[in-house]
């Protein structure tokens, strides 16, 4: 039955206890597919990796191109090390509709350490369970909370500013490129041979709205910085016009 819509899956207490070992071992394969994926089948050029460290409470913020674009910024981010330090395996909020449509994608979700959102609505219950794992983890996040038609880098949403203002996270701006010739809108088979970028850039400084108060307002201020470093470090990828 699809899980597209309602609440996430409810969870046993057999999955919940062998969650560590299945999250693992699930993932760690899954991101081998994508290395041959990226690095074999398409040329992945990665850039400023020295920036994103290995401390928790980190956020990986990313403009997004396509639906594996979750996969790129972590593999390239931590991998091989996330073989020996499985906490490095980012948690990924994840539209409802696209990674629950099915018990078996979802089980995969789950084990890929997704966090179930409901798009377009103020998801709340995500939000807490963002702040619930962060502290103790890192987290990818894409903070336009829709991929791109245009390749152009769009406003962040507050609700990713009201993270960090909880959460006091270390924020690192990604830039990708090329993900939207790799995977369009509308397919579901990768193509091949083609040339993607990531970047990462140094964290960003937002110490001065953690003076003021905690509104929406200051959250979507704080998100409009995030973006403008992430924009910066996009302009520098795309190919220059004539």
């Amino acid at each position: 039955m699809a899980r597209a819509s309602g609440t996430p899956p409810r969870r046993g207490r057999l999955f919940r206890l062998l969650w560590p070992l299945t999250s693992y071992l699930v993932t760690n394969l899954t991101v081998t597919v994508f290395w041959v994926l990226f690095f074999v089948l398409n040329k992945t050029t990665v850039k400023g990796r020295e920036h994103v460290g290995t401390e928790r409470n980190t956020l990986l913020l990313s403009n997004h191109q396509s639906m594996l674009d979750s996969f790129l910024v972590g593999l390239a981010a931590f991998n091989p090390r996330s073989l020996i330090q499985p906490r490095l395996l980012p948690w990924n909020p994840a539209a409802a509709e696209n990674f629950y449509r099915t018990p078996i994608l979802a089980w995969l979700a789950d084990n890929w350490k997704c966090i179930w959102v409901q798009p377009g609505r103020h998801d709340l219950h995500a939000l807490h369970r963002m702040i619930q794992v962060l502290p103790s983890s890192v987290m990818t996040l894409f903070p336009e909370g829709t991929r791109t038609r245009d390749g152009s880098v769009g406003r962040g949403q507050a609700g990713t500013g009201l993270l960090i203002l909880a959460t006091r996270a270390r924020v690192i701006p990604v830039a990708i490129e090329g993900m939207r010739e790799v995977l369009p809108i509308g397919k579901s088979m990768p193509r091949v041979f083609k040339r993607i970028t990531v970047t990462y850039g140094p964290p960003v400084d937002y110490a001065e709205f953690l003076a003021q108060p905690r509104t929406r307002e200051t959250a979507q201020a704080l998100i409009d910085r995030v973006m403008a470093a992430i924009r910066a470090q996009h302009d520098g990828l795309r190919p220059k016009r004539r």
